[in-house]
């Protein structure tokens, strides 16, 4: 007896997309990364070799391009990709489920002499804005939106210690050491969302109120536990639309060193990421399902 196929997807991806809006001499740009994957009706592509009103990754990627010419005003990744979404399920009778992700490269406006420049750019910073969405024929459109390589690290005011010591154990407790991660975060909507870049620009900012603390004195951070608990937390109470907040935040480790002669005094460290520990959670509302599962 042969298998049988029980799910089955097709799609494009790291489609990159350049869009820039003209309004007078002041530019905007933009750069995404998308990829698609459309769930169809389409098993007889793969048990058959049939490939009759299949909708080519090809088209996929011409698709993702007649979109952006499209959107002739400004708009987001979130409200972009809902868009290319409808028009796959819209377009194509066979496609039940658009899935489409997209990631913003960080350019920004570059400042000269004091002031903005009208169409020049610059990447000052490595974290990348990304979003999920997914549209189909019947359900509600959802919305997954977030960051990721966005890296934080603070000199002070972080410990680790009363964890379990056994014979394997050579880790010990210290109450003062530089805390760093690479922050990757999704949070999904369960709500309408009046205003996407708001809804990041605040998400962002409850970020790093929370693992920074006040400018003067900072915050204290037990672990790397206890601080994803509490930047889930302050998105939660930030952006009202969101209903789960999902955090991955691996160690970027700088370890104490002695250098030849000489001895550690909270100024010299080895810096290493690997091998690294990995801490992962998902934080809902009460009686939200989370939307990623560990």
């Amino acid at each position: 007896m042969g298998g049988v196929l029980a799910e089955h997807q097709h799609g494009k991806g790291r489609v990159r997309l350049g869009r820039v809006w003209r309004e007078g001499a002041v530019h905007h740009m933009v750069e995404w990364t998308v990829s698609t994957m459309l769930e169809s009706d389409m098993a007889h592509a793969f048990t058959t070799g049939s490939n009759k009103g299949m909708t080519a990754t090809d088209t996929q990627k011409n698709m993702v391009y007649y979109v952006g010419k499209q959107c002739s005003s400004r708009c987001t990744i979130e409200e972009y990709a809902t868009a290319l979404g409808k028009k796959f399920v819209d377009e194509y009778p066979l496609v039940s489920k658009a899935k489409i992700w997209v990631e913003q490269a960080p350019w920004k406006r570059v400042m000269v002499a004091g002031q903005p420049h009208n169409h020049g750019f610059a990447q000052y910073a490595p974290a990348t804005r990304t979003t999920y969405v997914e549209v189909s024929k019947t359900g509600p459109v959802e919305v997954t939106s977030g960051l990721k390589n966005f890296k934080v690290l603070k000199t002070t005011q972080s410990g680790y210690d009363g964890f379990l010591h056994d014979k394997y154990t050579l880790l010990g407790d210290t109450s003062d050491r530089i805390m760093a991660t690479s922050i990757t975060s999704t949070w999904k909507f369960t709500s309408p969302v009046p205003n996407y870049d708001a809804a990041y620009e605040a998400a962002v900012t409850a970020i790093t109120e929370t693992f920074y603390g006040p400018p003067d004195k900072g915050v204290f951070s037990p672990g790397v536990q206890a601080t994803l608990y509490q930047m889930a937390n302050a998105i939660l109470a930030k952006v009202p639309q969101v209903g789960s907040v999902f955090f991955n935040l691996p160690n970027l480790h700088f370890l104490p060193c002695n250098p030849v002669t000489s001895k550690f005094d909270n100024d010299v460290y080895i810096a290493t990421s690997e091998p690294h520990g990995d801490i992962e959670a998902t934080v809902t509302r009460q009686g939200v399902q989370p939307h990623c599962k560990l």
